[in-house]
């Protein structure tokens, strides 16, 4: 049914109702204006979510019994409210959303999402964000929609048929954009780094940030790369229009980009668009280890917020303070190791808060979140170097993470190392 606002739409929200919102940059964000005042009228809303743009609002105190936030992935719009108690994190694999959904261990009353306009045949897009969202469609008793003509055309799992939805309407706005981060001294010494790790015919997967970008600007002269991805950003655009990206290694999906979703500036989104040679698919595929190893040589690349002297790896918290998530950092590690050749990188500059604090620490904070263990790591790489940690002993994991660290702290940090483990590394 055709309504004429976001409020309309949302009018069919029952007290109770536990709501799927989709994500990333393709956040339903008009939807989640309308939600705000739709739910001062309703009690005890639910809104299940990965990282969503422009939802601050949401976070409002006055929402207290009305609506909260249940987010699987936290970012800038929820972080604040989940560290003041007023919205929920949990912690879980991105790949296992939506095997909650399918399995009715998580059950969910609405789902709400941003389409583009339908086709010929009735079929509106996801575009550029699918990740759980094609689940939850698969089992939501209710589909709310916003047509946005401002959304790409995407293949893959990203269809949905118009008559899906119980309420929809349609209003131009902009994508979130994501600009690419200015790259400094320190980013590209540690892109450089991590891209002397990559070889021809390598399979990658990688994030957004500086780091990924930095590492994707060293690589021109490589052949035969391919992308299978949780997310891309900008920094493909280049390698894959000189050819450097062409998929044709690859034993799964040959010739095709494989992602669940995209962030980036308005040319990643045309590039997108109706492009064949991009395959938006349900992350529970895409983030599956038993798919990710069909490929050879995946070449896992991550980043890390704290690294211990015995490997373990902190991505998701700030000691107690929630500052991401778990994310699919642990599906694509295991899967680079399973593979063929593969192999994962966990990247970070050596200090934080302006080189007064190292990142390689001797233990990690009180309440740190291991996201991937010491027995999964395999290279960790800052601006300093490279650690090999693969099959090395505690004593051996230390002196090749000291190494790497910022070397104002390498003493410290071999005291330490000694001090609170017993090892001896000199």
């Amino acid at each position: 049914m055709k309504v004429n606002s976001a409020i309309q739409a949302l009018s069919i929200l029952n007290d109770g109702d536990v709501i799927w919102c989709q994500s990333m940059a393709a956040t339903p964000y008009k939807l989640l204006e309308g939600l705000k005042e739709v739910a001062k009228q309703r009690v005890n809303l639910t809104l299940l979510q990965l990282h969503t743009e422009y939802s601050e609002a949401l976070g409002d105190p006055e929402l207290n019994g009305h609506l909260r936030q249940r987010a699987f992935f936290v970012g800038a719009s929820t972080r604040q409210a989940v560290n003041q108690g007023l919205a929920d994190y949990v912690p879980i694999f991105l790949s296992e959303i939506p095997k909650l959904f399918r399995s009715g261990e998580q059950p969910l009353d609405a789902a709400i999402i941003q389409v583009s306009p339908p086709d010929k045949h009735g079929n509106c897009s996801l575009g550029i964000s699918v990740e759980a969202t094609r689940a939850a469609l698969q089992v939501a008793k209710k589909v709310i929609a916003w047509i946005n003509p401002n959304m790409p055309r995407t293949h893959g799992d990203a269809l949905v048929q118009l008559k899906r939805f119980d309420r929809y309407f349609e209003e131009a706005a902009p994508i979130p954009e994501h600009k690419q981060p200015q790259q400094n001294p320190i980013t590209q010494k540690i892109g450089e780094q991590v891209a002397g790790l990559i070889n021809d015919g390598d399979c990658l997967q990688m994030g957004i940030g500086a780091i990924p970008d930095a590492t994707l600007a060293c690589l021109h002269h490589h052949k035969d790369l391919g992308i299978h991805t949780e997310m891309f950003s900008d920094g493909v655009l280049p390698l894959v229009e000189r050819g450097v990206i062409n998929n044709s290694r690859k034993r799964k999906h040959r010739g095709r980009i494989v992602t669940t979703f995209a962030m980036g500036s308005q040319a990643l989104y045309d590039f997108v668009d109706d492009n064949p040679e991009v395959f938006f698919l349900d992350v529970e595929y895409t983030n599956d280890t038993s798919v990710i190893r069909q490929n050879k040589q995946v070449m896992s690349i991550n980043s890390a917020l704290q690294v211990d002297l015995s490997g373990q790896v902190c991505a998701d918290s700030i000691g107690t303070r929630i500052y991401s998530g778990v994310g699919g950092q642990m599906d694509f590690v295991r899967g680079a190791s399973l593979s063929e050749g593969g192999r994962s990188v966990i990247a970070l500059p050596s200090t934080a808060c302006g080189g007064s604090v190292s990142r390689i620490s001797s233990l990690l904070e009180p309440g740190a979140g291991v996201v991937t263990t010491r027995a999964h790591v395999h290279y960790i790489v800052t601006e300093h170097g490279i650690a090999n940690l693969r099959a090395k002993s505690m004593s051996e994991r230390a002196r090749e993470l000291i190494h790497i660290a910022d070397p104002k702290f390498r003493e410290e940090l071999a005291k330490a190392a000694y001090d609170d483990w017993g090892l001896n590394i000199s």
